[in-house]
């Protein structure tokens, strides 16, 4: 008995020893995938395409410099903020991880929300350490389909507009301020999407974007993956562009072009009117206190005093500016990031995070008839084919944008994704793994792709991370 019993505990305490010795190892294969985080380094985007004509550079840098300017409502070089507004210049929600990127780490919409002696109060959905968002109501007080942006501040209180007295929309119930979720069942969040590579993704040919979308069909069908372009075809409306084409920017690809995108953005993020977008969004009187529209061409007269027509708008030169802007460039390869490349294919990705386009043989610059080199017969590494998908119950927005549904959105383009800090069309997390997992829901495309990535071994699966990472 006495023998048996200390081989039991000699057992016992071999077993134990073994399992403190393993136990890390057996962890490391059981806990899954682990986001490493935003790619380190200098900023791999931001610089202006290869291949410039120096009058090309010139309009890109002229662009650049707009794109940073900080707007006020009168009385300042740049006027027209407001009356209600998301923020007050393009850099602040285009700066990661450089100029023409998304949302960054630190949120600057907290110090905007007081500039200038106002009194708005900092929305629930507003942190410190998360995205910038904007707001979108699914329903108006009466019932009806909303769908529109409602901005988070206005102009009342500010020193440059002592007149004007309007309040801010109400946002409450909160819910949890970092991811979005749980507050306001009426609200939706989208935010900033980057515009680096804007130009080459306008410069993609319907026929290439269709040729994609019609090739492999039966592969893609057996997966669950259709998506449509968004456009109104065969004669329907097109409220997009009012010409049948496909639209691509946006994250329901409802804007067609980067100078609808830039006026469309001017007056609904910051306020300022201008010639695409003409009107106030708000007409209540004593807080209109610059001209309508604010951003205009500049009739300006040369030294000679001969008219000279060069003097461009803001939405223009915001478009010169995104036009030029080059892609993100990836990281270099490693086992890891080439492995997860083949695997990121083969489980079916890339059925619609396609690798790349190349852009029309003959495109012309915002400031040149002729073809211009950046802009021509150029490969781009965008993994996306600029299609909308439907994306299933748990990323529903409920908004319906163009031909683009309440649970559809364009397939997001994964180039400078390495340096992104936040995902999904609502910021609601900062984790890739997580963002994955969130394409499956019921009704999505992607169902039948996620099942085969939780499929995977842990490494492929890490590889796959780190691949996405490198880009």
């Amino acid at each position: 008995m006495r023998t048996s019993r200390a081989w039991a505990a000699k057992a016992l305490a071999l077993a134990v020893a073994f399992a403190i010795a393993s136990g890390p190892t057996l962890r490391a294969q059981t806990q899954g995938p682990v986001d490493p985080g935003v790619r380190g380094g200098v900023p791999s985007a931001g610089g202006p395409l290869p291949r410039l004509t120096s009058d090309e550079a010139a309009f890109f840098q002229d662009g650049s410099v707009r794109f940073g300017e900080v707007e006020v409502v009168a009385g300042g070089a740049n006027n027209g903020l407001g009356p209600r507004f998301n923020s007050n210049q393009c850099f602040s929600c285009h700066s990661q991880p450089a100029m023409g990127g998304t949302s960054p780490a630190h949120n600057p919409l907290l110090a905007v929300a007081t500039l200038s002696g106002a009194k708005n109060t900092v929305p629930w959905f507003i942190a410190a350490s998360g995205p910038i968002r904007e707001a979108r109501f699914k329903k108006s007080p009466d019932g009806t389909n909303d769908g529109e942006v409602h901005d988070l501040f206005v102009i009342a209180g500010r020193t440059d507009a002592p007149a004007c007295n309007i309040a801010q929309p109400d946002f409450l119930p909160a819910g949890n301020p970092l991811t979005g979720q749980h507050g306001n069942p009426n609200i939706i969040f989208r935010i900033p999407t980057p515009v680096f590579g804007a130009g080459l993704i306008e410069a993609i040919p319907d026929s290439a974007i269709l040729a994609n979308f019609q090739a492999d069909t039966a592969v893609k069908a057996a997966e669950g993956i259709s998506g449509h372009p968004n456009a109104f075809l065969a004669g329907n409306a097109n409220f997009s562009a009012n010409d049948g084409t496909i639209t691509r920017f946006g994250w329901k690809a409802q804007n067609k072009s980067l100078l609808v995108f830039a006026g469309e953005a001017y007056n609904v993020e910051m306020g300022i009117s201008n010639q695409l977008f003409p009107t106030e969004r708000d007409e209540t009187p004593g807080c209109l206190l610059f001209p309508t529209p604010n951003d205009t061409l500049n009739f300006t007269t040369t030294s000679t005093g001969a008219v000279n027509p060069a003097f461009i708008s803001d939405i223009e030169a915001f478009s010169n500016f995104m036009r030029m802007l080059a892609p993100p460039a990836p990281g270099p390869d490693t086992p890891s990031t080439v492995s997860g490349r083949a695997a990121f294919i083969r489980i079916g990705c890339s059925h619609c995070h396609n690798p790349s386009f190349t852009t029309g043989a003959r495109i012309a610059s915002g400031s040149s008839k002729s073809p211009s080199a950046a802009l021509s017969n150029q490969t781009v590494n965008i993994y996306s084919d600029l299609l909308v998908h439907h994306m299933g119950r748990g990323l529903a927005d409920g908004i319906t944008q163009g031909s683009a549904g309440p649970d559809e959105f364009r397939t997001a383009p994964l180039w400078g994704v390495g340096q992104r800090v936040f995902f999904l069309h609502d910021g609601r997390t900062s984790d890739l793994v997580e963002a994955i997992h969130d394409h499956r829901s019921p009704g999505s495309e992607a169902n039948r792709i996620i099942e085969r990535f939780d499929r995977l071994p842990t490494q492929e699966q890490q590889d796959i991370i780190n691949f996405l990472r490198s880009l």
